[in-house]
This record gives structure tokens, sequence and C-alpha cells, in this order.
């Protein structure tokens, strides 16, 4: 993504590579499937625990629950009415649901914990092995060195603070400047590929009985099942947060020039502000 010498502002420049939007698009859909069978998954037992084990009679520290009229959002002694969102919520035909996360959220709509797994695990091998092929991909190419990793004089404080008060305001990069990622983008980036994605996997095959056996060593790091679900839980949220700040900042740089470049990889550099 480093911007070619005859790079100006208002010509179209060669923005991302052709495994960049291959990856792009297909882990689109992926962690969408994911998320979607994971919220019917976590409906079959909406809580979460610390340590080995977690069953009903334990102490959650996180509960979607609902009573015989109120949906609730439990978290540690804290209770927050969710009433009509999760926990208790009217479905299409004008049925009380009591299941934590509603129908439209889901994959499958309807509650089946089994059709729930069956998408969660084979778009599993989808989400694995795409990381997997784009971070051989871009070690080879250069693109982790050259586009993502953070330059030392861009983790100053004063330059990460800098970038945080232009986003605020709505002042995104232009010119030439907008073909490289900001130190937020890469941080975010960085986070994504080389965190949240990996612990996602690897907690995953925690919570797997047949992986305990192969690797014990997974419930020694992540300190027993019921942790593993936990922190799974935590990084797809953190996941969908991400998720939803970057269309965000897609909408607001321009949906057209962003959704182009990572369909046809041609990208128009954005006019400076004088211009």
């Amino acid at each position: 993504m480093q911007p070619p010498p005859t790079a100006s502002a208002g010509f179209l420049v060669y923005r991302h590579r052709l495994v960049t939007r291959l990856w792009h698009w297909i882990n689109a859909v992926t962690v969408f499937v994911m998320l979607m069978s994971g919220l019917m998954i976590f409906n079959a037992h909406p809580r979460l625990y610390w340590g080995q084990y977690g069953a009903n009679f334990d102490t959650p520290w996180l509960e979607i629950g609902s009573t015989a009229d109120t949906g609730y959002l439990s978290i540690g002694n804290v209770a927050i009415p969710t009433t009509g969102v999760l926990g208790y919520w009217t479905s299409k035909d004008g049925d009380i649901q009591h299941w934590a996360f509603p129908g439209w959220a889901t994959i499958p709509s309807g509650y089946s914990l089994s059709s729930a797994r069956r998408w969660h695990l084979s778009f599993a091998w989808i989400l694995a092995l795409g990381i997997i092929g784009y971070w051989t991909a871009s070690l080879v190419n250069g693109h982790i060195r050259r586009d993502l990793l953070p330059k030392p004089d861009e983790l100053a404080p004063r330059h990460i603070w800098h970038d945080i008060k232009s986003h605020a305001r709505l002042r995104f990069p232009t010119g030439t400047a907008a073909l490289r990622y900001n130190i937020l983008q890469k941080i975010a980036y960085v986070g994504v590929l080389f965190g949240l994605l990996p612990i996602i996997i690897l907690t995953g095959l925690t919570m797997s009985p047949a992986m305990d056996a192969a690797w014990p060593w997974l419930l020694q790091l992540f300190g027993g099942r019921a942790s593993a679900r936990s922190i799974h839980f935590i990084a797809a949220m953190l996941i969908l947060a991400f998720i939803l700040v970057h269309l965000l900042m897609v909408l607001l740089a321009g949906p057209f020039n962003e959704i182009r470049s990572m369909i046809t990889g041609r990208y128009r550099v954005p006019l400076d502000r004088e211009s």
C-alpha cells in the first residue's frame, strides 16, 4: 500500500493487492456467520464463568436472562434492564421469546444448537486457514513489515494523540497521506490480526474435549474451559466493536471510494484541504 512516486491528489492509484482484497471479503462473510452462529450457541447457556468449570448452579460473571416480564444483562452485581432487546423480546410472529439474543441476530434465526454448531465449526476452518494464508502472503510480499507495523516515531504519545484529535474532528488524511495507514489503523489492524483472531481460534480449540486431550496445554494457557469460553466471547465482542467502528469510518471517509478500492484495488487520492 506504499504510494507510488507519481501518486497525487485526485488521481486513481492501485491501493490494495489482490490477496488483501480476497481475504477481506471472504473474512467479512466468515466473521459475520461465526458471530451470528456463536450468538445462537450462547443462547443455549447464556452465562459466562471463570475457571475450569461452569454450570447452572455456579455463579456467572455475566448472564443474559429474563424474569416473567423483563429482560436483563447481569455483569457481576450490576443488573441492566434489556427488555425488548436481550433476554425478553417479541418475535416477528408476535410471540414473547426468552432467548438471550433475538432471532434476527443469530444463525439460524430459530433456536437450534446443533445447526448453529455446524455453521460455526464449518466457517471456523475458513477463518483459520484464511488467516494463516494471509499471514504467509503478507510476510512474503512485505505487507506486514512495510504497511502494518508502527514506526517508532508513530508510537510517540504526542503523535497518537494528534491522530485521535484529528479523527474526533473528522479530519481524515488527504493527498498521499491517505494512501498510508495512520497509527490508529495500524494499532487496530495489528491488534485484530495478531491478537484477537488468534485468541478466537485458540480459545475455540480449548472448548473442544478432543483438542483438550491432544493439546492439554491449552487448558493451562487459558485457565480452564470456562475461562476459555469467557475469553472467546470477549474477543468476539471486541471484533464486533472493531467492525462497527470500521464501517463507520468507511461511511465518514467516503463509502464509494473506500469500497471501490477494496473491490478493484483502485483508489482515488483525496484532494488536499487547501484544494
